[in-house]
């Protein structure tokens, strides 16, 4: 989902709690421990050895089709607009070259809106969430029908006054928690240069084509892709393409990080979910953004690429996302990064994000996401389910339980980066870890 000025990657491992996915799929537990029926206790040796009883098949608890109708009904409706891509500027690099060199004010310019949200509105009043007969998918449904019904509500206030209040209601506000951990990263994380060591948006699309191609190579009929791209602002994920702009630039041990972000992540869990019956596994349930990008947060941790300028960059947003909501300027969020230490390109880049279309404050969801997500492993929560498709944690029983019941499908395929033996001692650290300063790394080799 989803554009990274980069729009960014990752998710973790951990297979501890109740009823992981079998060994085939994430090395966890067998079908009994999804509630399903156990194999009976061996008999003694003098008896006749008795055959196990058959187990029930996966999937065997189907929906009805009226409920399914409604939740294509509205996968359909989500995946008709691309929401993030809506509210980016299309001019942020002319806009950027014109503050920075001359300091110009910038007003940003919007792509075409691809649905009439007045259009969209009708078809969402059409559909009656009320008759679905699952109490568990009625539930999911509902919530994502009122996500749905706010996104088109923010389209039409694109670059209004009436947009950032609906923005705080969709993504929410930042809490002095959140607010005080980003400050502290600020302040105590090193302020250390990007690398002079880049790959470019060939070299890059090269490295992401490598890991489609794994993925492809578990199942030729993933629909997953890559390209490049001018219709991007940032290496991002559109629906199952991975778009990357011609102007990319990405510090060579960073690499593979933003891949298990965009890819290992955000298009693993976009193959997972579009092949499950509930098709909003794959658009996406309510409230999705921020675990996703926790995951993908968490995918960098696996594979050793969270480094300090990432991390700071992470803060800087929710920080800057705080003094929007709090009435400063765009001048004065861009001095205050730059204070910081932050260079004016990346300083301009962050508050773009976060002033575009009137005030969007998605941004905070990345750290927020990853401590939510920090905090679930290091209790003891199971990570093996979040591969099924895009949801919240919140969710995350609801999801179970149509997982215990059948409802849901094994995964295509599981994040190539689990493969390597040091991602779960990665992300057990950062779980455990004293404070979120302690976490970021230098590399694939911190």
């Amino acid at each position: 989902m989803s554009p990274e000025l980069v729009e960014e990657p990752i998710e973790g491992i951990h297979v501890e709690g109740p009823a992981p996915l079998p060994a085939d799929a994430a090395g966890g537990n067998t079908s009994a421990d999804r509630g399903q029926a156990s194999q009976q206790p061996a008999p003694q040796q003098e008896a006749p050895q008795q055959p196990a009883p058959q187990q029930p098949a996966r999937g065997s608890v189907p929906l009805s089709a009226s409920d399914l109708a409604i939740d294509h009904q509205i996968a359909q409706i989500s995946t008709s607009f691309e929401f993030l891509t809506s509210l980016t500027p299309i001019n942020s690099a002319e806009a950027r070259r014109a503050y920075l060199n001359e300091g110009i004010a910038p007003v940003f310019e919007y792509p075409e809106l691809a649905v009439d949200p007045d259009v969209v509105e009708e078809q969402l009043k059409g559909i009656d969430v009320s008759t679905v007969e699952d109490p568990m998918v009625r539930q999911l449904l509902s919530s994502k029908h009122r996500e749905l019904e706010l996104q088109v509500d923010m389209l039409r206030a694109r670059d209004t006054e009436d947009f950032l209040p609906l923005s705080i209601e969709l993504f929410g506000n930042i809490s002095p928690r959140l607010r005080e951990r980003a400050e502290k990263l600020l302040d105590w994380v090193p302020d250390k240069p990007e690398s002079i060591d880049q790959v470019d948006a060939e070299e890059f699309l090269a490295l992401a084509q490598a890991e489609v191609d794994h993925y492809r190579g578990l199942d030729s009929s993933l629909a997953m892709h890559a390209e490049i791209t001018e219709d991007a602002a940032g290496v991002m994920v559109q629906g199952d393409t991975l778009l990357v702009p011609p102007t990319t630039h990405v510090e060579t041990r960073r690499a593979n990080a933003l891949i298990q972000h965009e890819v290992g992540t955000h298009l693993v869990t976009r193959a997972n979910g579009a092949a499950q019956p509930l098709k909003v596994m794959g658009a996406g349930l309510a409230g999705y953004d921020e675990t996703q990008e926790g995951l993908a947060v968490l995918a960098e941790i696996a594979c050793g690429g969270l480094t300090a300028p990432r991390l700071r960059t992470l803060a800087a947003r929710v920080v800057t996302v705080h003094r929007l909501v709090e009435g400063a300027s765009f001048d004065d969020c861009f001095h205050a990064l730059t204070k910081a230490g932050f260079s004016g390109v990346s300083a301009f880049t962050t508050t773009m994000r976060v002033f575009r279309s009137g005030g969007f404050t998605k941004d905070a969801v990345y750290l927020r996401g990853l401590t939510d997500i920090l905090d679930h492993v290091a209790a003891g929560g199971r990570l093996d389910l979040m591969w099924l498709g895009k949801f919240s944690l919140h969710d995350l029983p609801l999801v179970e339980d149509l997982w215990n019941r059948g409802i849901l499908h094994e995964p295509r395929v599981c994040p190539h980066y689990l493969s390597d033996p040091e991602a779960e001692p990665r992300i057990q650290r950062a779980a455990h870890a004293e404070s979120l300063i302690d976490i970021f790394q230098e590399g694939p080799h911190e």
